[in-house]
């Protein structure tokens, strides 16, 4: 064992004295790091004993402390987590700047149940805030991966369930739930009075209702209208969508329509591109949706015979959106857990 901790150690510290001059994101594993990936329990504590800090800075945007790492390894290893935590690793030390993500947030929402336990007695912060970019509380990110236990774990320690999301690409813990489809969760934040309008990243943000309608799930749908979701809140300053929108644009059918039952604004415009339902569901290709949207704009009290040069006009437009569209568009499934 010692002759393999002793070759890996060696062949880390010359891809360090090796490094190119590429970006962050490609350096070589620091001895310490390579020790906590290849899970050599008597490498880490030679390491540690000879000076290696616990408390490595992370490596790049996108770097992770060894706590961090070592909370996300496939088959996390209790001991080399007590071992970094005996040798003063900062539970709560954020991550690179895109995520800044703690050891407990990281596994949190990879469901790692063992760690999160572990590192709560160790005193890592429940409700440590969401980091600018990216960044989630480890409630949200709990909610986000669907993890039940893990989520009535940090609320039992007093999660906050209605804690700030992150300035861009943020989540509430309930946003993130009903984006993800994951009802039993969505109706126990609701329960404990999570907010069913809290306000949104103002980039790239999202409200429960129009997560849940982007996901295609109508029994979240209907427990975020029972709780008083605005139906037409504004979409997100970067890349948002109206409910209404995200329920045209994915093709979910029932969910366009129950929105249309509770009044849901078939002429508000959302995204970069400022397109209605109506012509985000045409240039997805979304017949149906088309089909009902139509038919509310023919049925309307304000239509009448003059109406139908309005009507030419407008399914020119459609067949113009759909063709300068092209394949721009994907249709991203949601992750049903």
């Amino acid at each position: 064992m010692a002759t393999l901790s002793s070759s890996v150690a060696a062949s880390a510290s010359q891809n360090l004295e090796e490094e190119s001059e590429g970006p962050e994101e490609d350096l070589p594993h620091s001895p310490l790091m390579s020790a906590i990936l290849a899970q050599d329990q008597p490498l880490l504590l030679s390491l540690l004993q000879s000076g290696a800090s616990a408390n490595e800075a992370p490596r790049g945007w996108y770097g992770r402390t060894p706590l961090q790492a070592a909370a996300l390894l496939s088959s996390p290893s209790s001991q080399i987590l007590t071992t970094l935590i005996s040798f003063g690793a900062d539970v709560d030390a954020p991550g690179g700047n895109n995520g800044g993500r703690t050891a407990l947030t990281l596994a949190a929402g990879a469901g790692n149940r063992e760690v999160v336990s572990l590192l709560l007695e160790a005193g890592a912060n429940v409700n440590v805030p969401a980091a600018r970019y990216m960044g989630r509380t480890p409630l949200q990110a709990a909610c986000e991966g669907g993890n039940f236990p893990i989520v009535r774990m940090l609320l039992n320690r007093g999660g906050n369930v209605n804690a700030p999301a992150a300035y861009n690409l943020g989540r509430s813990a309930l946003a993130a739930a009903a984006e993800h489809g994951h009802a039993q969760i969505v109706k126990l934040l609701l329960s404990l009075g999570a907010e069913a309008n809290a306000p949104i990243s103002r980039a790239n943000g999202i409200t429960a209702l129009q997560g849940a309608a982007r996901c295609g799930d109508l029994e979240i749908v209907e427990m975020l209208l029972q709780a008083g979701a605005d139906v037409n809140a504004e979409a997100s300053h970067t890349f948002g969508t109206t409910a209404l929108r995200a329920a045209a644009e994915k093709g979910h059918v029932e969910i366009v329509k129950r929105l249309l039952e509770v009044g849901a604004n078939v002429h508000a415009k959302s995204g970069a591109r400022g397109l209605t339902a109506l012509q985000a569901a045409n240039v997805n290709g979304r017949e149906d949706v088309v089909a009902i949207l139509m038919q509310l704009h023919s049925t309307s009290p304000q239509h009448n015979s003059s109406s139908c040069f309005v009507d030419f006009i407008l399914l020119l437009r459609l067949l113009l959106d759909r063709a300068i569209a092209g394949g721009m568009y994907t249709h991203l499934q949601c992750e049903r857990q």
